[in-house]
């Protein structure tokens, strides 16, 4: 059978598409890159699969939407209904297509009932990231229940999918899981990415580490909760599916999925991991301070407790620290003493601030530090003026469930839009503001992705007309990540955990997709304030500056051997921050399961460090090397143990890194790895290495 074929593909991985008989594209090969010379008309000739008994007597493809009415045995692609309500079982042909450079938009049409899909794909040159969208396009108003980005077949070899859950300070859990007969599905109703559903898959064999094997990595760019297919079918075959979560497409005449980005590996997660990385950090977020600078929230050290004097007091003692911003948390608008009023009322409190916040910010800007503010514009408390004066405002039914004391605004209405923007534009353009903290302490009580759309559109506006402000996604830390938000913002804050030990997972797990420099990261309290553990100062500030560094302690709390332990760190961070802003983070694979240890290479392979945490007692009583990745085998590299200083006294032998440094091959170093000195549990090593 005749098809049309098309290729995409660069050094990294080849991706080829074939359409038989004009119906919808299908991948026939995704994988490491094919030669120039490659049949592209053989590959989809060789993509066909065989019968047998108890089949139908052909197989239905999976294609980038798998339809009804091929009788495909699966998940499909595209559930709706017409004007009448009956259900929609098009049969699409090809109709057009256009190429550029990087990429191809394949037209397809169903005449019958007016329907038209467009699929977008294009693969991103130095990334090597494909980002894919599928469009719906109708004559007359239909209802979409389900459209999913272009689905992919999963190879018989990627016998297992890593998936992301978590909770509230324990995000970014992945699970290790086989592939098996039936769907694995996830359907995120939060109304946002959420803590528990990380828009993400990575399909893998069980030997893929990530330092080598093979991997399928998966990232739908979507704020507003997603759902995830992974499909095995009865006859072997499996497909990988994202959309936007049920229920949230409704009635139109125009229906899109978010972005899919996706790419393959065969290098393990580690060369998946440096495509999402760069990929954000170069194509996706756009205005990030640089250099990035150390951030301080007041947050942990007072609340809603705002008192001018106080806070003069701890911004210079942040700034003492090194801090060069500061960051007003809750607690400065309306009467807002609690969380339980006045979100929505978004006007200076004249009782805390009764000269505004210029004297707060002239101090801080003496200081040399730049002043950033805290907003959670979706939200509206009862107990406000707003709620008072536009109880329609609100998104949902009035008897439902509150959550935080609080209820949420429709951001699909224009009013309610142009309401918060003018309350916001009025504080940043009255004030020398130039940082946003945007959090978002709830789920949703409908799934809408009008409403996600309405907050895009509100960010876009304040973005445009005021350029020069960043903006951090918050929605109790880790509820709302994902690549739609991090377009319209610089920085995600990763957790509303501090305690360095939960930190150090977390950061560990969200390196398969986001880079340093948007990730922020604080020294938190003595004792955390969610997990009420007591932490050495050493491991919280070197879990910090793994990443954007930043305070959230009342620094006022600190002793004088804590305070030089923070000022050496953070002095560290700053003389090494321009590069490490730009470097790959490397997992490392350890073979100590109380160890979490990775390796941030420079952009030029010239210099890196390593990060060795021990989270616990290890079983054996010697530390087992650590082996290191990504360098030069045949390069000779200088070994630094930065901290030798923290070695314990129970430390009585005298391993090289101990006493000075090492110079040593990139081969030696992964192969044999680093033997670094016996240490305490709850403790870090840091290792530089520079290329000789």
């Amino acid at each position: 059978m005749q098809a049309k074929t098309w290729h995409l593909g660069d050094s990294h991985q080849s991706l080829v598409l074939a359409s038989f008989a004009d119906t919808l594209p299908e991948v026939v090969y995704w994988g490491p890159p094919l030669p120039d010379t490659e049949d592209l008309k053989q590959l989809a000739a060789a993509s066909a699969t065989d019968v047998t008994g108890g089949m139908v007597d052909r197989n239905a493809p999976i294609s980038l939407c798998p339809e009804a009415s091929q009788t495909f045995p699966g998940q499909i692609g595209l559930t709706g209904r017409d004007p009448e309500g009956r259900t929609l079982a098009p049969q699409f042909r090809f109709e057009s297509e256009a190429s550029s450079s990087h990429g191809l938009t394949l037209t397809y049409a169903d005449s019958q009932h007016d329907l038209s899909l467009i699929f977008e794909l294009s693969l991103t040159p130095g990334t090597s990231l494909f980002r894919m969208q599928t469009r719906l396009e109708t004559a007359r108003e239909i209802t979409v229940d389900w459209l999913a980005a272009p689905v992919l077949p999963m190879p018989a070899h990627t016998d297992e999918m890593i998936e992301f859950s978590g909770r509230w300070c324990a995000e970014f859990q992945t699970r290790r899981l086989p592939f098996a007969s039936g769907a694995r599905m996830r359907d995120n109703r939060t109304g946002r990415s959420d803590h528990a559903h990380f828009p993400a898959l990575i399909a893998c064999s069980s030997a893929t580490s990530n330092t080598g094997g093979e991997a399928y990595a998966f990232h739908y760019g979507w704020s507003g909760g997603h759902r995830m297919v992974a499909e095995e079918l009865a006859d072997g075959r499996r497909q990988v599916q994202f959309g936007h979560a049920s229920a949230s497409m409704k009635k139109g005449r125009s229906f899109s999925t978010a972005p899919l980005f996706a790419t393959f590996s065969a290098a393990g997660f580690n060369g998946a991991a440096i495509r999402f990385q760069r990929h954000l950090r170069e194509n996706i977020v756009v205005g990030a301070r640089e250099p990035r600078p150390v951030h301080y929230n007041c947050w942990e050290a007072v609340y809603f407790d705002h008192d001018l004097e106080e806070l003069k007091a701890i911004a210079t003692r942040a700034a003492g620290l090194g801090a060069e911003r500061f960051v007003l948390d809750d607690g400065w608008f309306g009467l807002r003493d609690d969380d339980t009023s006045s979100l929505g009322d978004w006007a200076i409190d004249k009782r805390k601030y009764p000269d505004g916040l210029a004297p707060l910010i002239a101090h801080v800007k003496a200081l040399g530090l730049e002043f950033g503010i805290w907003f959670e514009p979706e939200m509206i408390n009862e107990d406000s003026e707003l709620f008072r004066a536009h109880p329609d405002w609100v998104l949902g039914s009035p008897d439902q469930v509150r959550g935080r004391q609080q209820l949420v605004l429709d951001m699909a209405r224009e009013n309610v839009r142009a309401y918060l923007y003018d309350c916001i534009s009025a504080i940043l353009a009255q004030n020398d503001i130039g940082y946003i903290k945007w959090d978002h302490n709830r789920v949703l009580p409908v799934v809408d992705a009008a409403q996600t759309d309405g907050v895009y559109a509100l960010i876009d506006r304040l973005r445009a007309d005021f350029p020069h402000v960043e903006i951090e996604s918050c929605a109790s830390g880790g509820g709302r990540i994902d690549f739609g938000i991090l377009e319209r913002t610089q920085r995600v804050w990763l957790s509303d955990s501090n305690d360095a030990l939960e930190r150090q997972r977390i950061q560990h797990e969200a390196a398969l997709f986001l880079p340093a420099s948007v990730t922020g990261s604080h020294v938190g309290p003595r004792v955390s304030h969610t997990s009420g553990r007591t932490l050495n100062m050493s491991l919280r500030a070197w879990t910090a500056a793994q990443r954007h560094l930043g305070f959230e302690m009342d620094p006022r709390e600190l002793s004088d051997e804590e305070i030089a332990t923070l000022k050496e760190v953070t002095g560290w961070w700053k003389a090494n921050r321009n590069w490490m802003m730009r470097a790959d983070i490397l997992r490392l694979d350890v073979s100590d399961p109380a160890m979490i240890a990775e390796q941030q290479l420079a952009e030029d392979g010239e210099r890196f460090v390593v990060f060795a945490a021990l989270l616990r007692t290890s079983d054996p009583i010697l530390q087992q090397p650590v082996r290191l990745t990504g360098l030069d085998a045949g390069a000779s590299y200088r070994i630094n143990l930065v901290n030798r200083e923290n070695a314990p006294g129970l430390s009585r032998g005298a391993p090289l890194l101990k006493e000075k440094s090492l110079v040593a091959s990139g081969q030696y170093l992964m192969s044999h790895g680093l033997i670094l000195p016996w240490r305490f549990p709850e403790t870090i090593w840091v290792i530089e290495g520079q290329r000789q």
